[in-house]
């Protein structure tokens, strides 16, 4: 049963903005904390953020099961109410099962769903697979392309041609160098693709001064991106980029392999936007050490950890 209206085609063309990739939150002995999704929405809504993403690598989507997948994208749809729209990601081992996630979503109220793409195929096979999943929802399909996670790299070329003829009209692009990348994209497809930069917002500016229309990403202080995307859309790069340097040890800070997602519960905790900052195994947590160092680096771009949404 579809529990909100998704956005239009045409609404999702004008997609641009900060996109938060939301962390599932979970209670301390693991079970899903649904009271902590609303309060999530209701912090990220409050930050101005353009819209939600859900189920990516932040979400913790691999260690979930089925059901319970269902239940985290009814609650981020109901929680957000419609006031911002709700990307869900997929990733399966095979069509099938990609278009299955994909329909799920669509018929809880998703605005649109990011894909991973398949392992180790031929270009010709992963233009098909996306192009079938695009036909097989009346929501937008966006590619995520993160290849240092999935092992699998897209060329400009495929990218462009699916935004052409494949009926996939963006692209959540997450494999650096991302300049050249973005303009290669650019200069094959023009606006048939739309890009999102992501990598936790480190190369924000660079991917808005390429042509990203935004970024689909992680950060727990996601009024700093929302700062910096306003003032580069204003036509105020000078300010935006002051702002982006401002913050930039934070991002980075945050932005660590393999430990990110503990950061990022651990402030979004401590901001009162989730009640817990667990994490299922296998998962990497922070010591009290890294908590003060994550905490001293927080004040020293003149941010306080325990300010809720919005801190600037």
């Amino acid at each position: 049963m579809t529990l909100s209206a998704s956005p239009s085609t045409d609404s999702f063309a004008q997609a641009r903005g900060v996109f938060t990739i939301c962390p599932t939150p979970f209670t301390q002995d693991g079970a899903l904390d649904m009271d902590s999704i609303a309060t999530l929405v209701d912090f990220q809504i409050a930050a101005g953020v353009a819209g939600l993403a859900i189920l990516g690598f932040l979400g913790e989507a691999h260690k979930l099961s089925q059901a319970e997948r269902t239940q985290v994208v009814a609650a981020f749809v109901g929680a957000a109410r419609g006031r911002v729209p709700v990307w869900v990601g997929v990733r399966a081992l095979g069509g099938a099962g990609a278009i299955e996630q994909a329909r799920e979503a669509e018929a809880l109220g998703a605005g649109a769903v990011f894909a991973a793409p398949m392992d180790k195929v031929s270009d010709a096979q992963q233009f098909a697979y996306y192009a079938e999943l695009a036909r097989s929802v009346r929501i937008p399909v966006v590619i995520h392309d993160f290849p240092d996670s999935f092992g699998t790299e897209i060329s400009a070329e495929l990218v462009a041609r699916l935004g052409r003829e494949g009926g996939v009209p963006m692209i959540k692009m997450e494999e650096p160098p991302v300049g050249q990348k973005i303009s290669r994209i650019r200069e094959l497809a023009g606006e048939r693709m739309r890009i999102f930069g992501g990598l936790g917002g480190v190369y924000l500016l660079e991917e808005l001064q390429r042509g990203a229309v935004g970024t689909m990403t992680g950060f727990a202080f996601p009024e700093v991106l929302v700062g910096i995307h306003r003032r580069f859309e204003a036509g105020d790069v000078e300010g935006a980029a002051a702002m982006f340097d401002r913050f930039c040890p934070l991002i980075r800070y945050e932005f660590q392999p393999r430990i990110g997602l503990a950061l990022r519960k651990y402030i979004y905790m401590r901001r009162g936007a989730i009640a817990c900052d667990a994490i299922r195994a296998p998962g990497m947590r922070i010591d009290a050490l890294t908590a003060h160092e994550l905490e001293a680096v927080v004040a020293s771009v003149g941010l306080r950890i325990d300010a809720p949404a919005p801190a600037l």
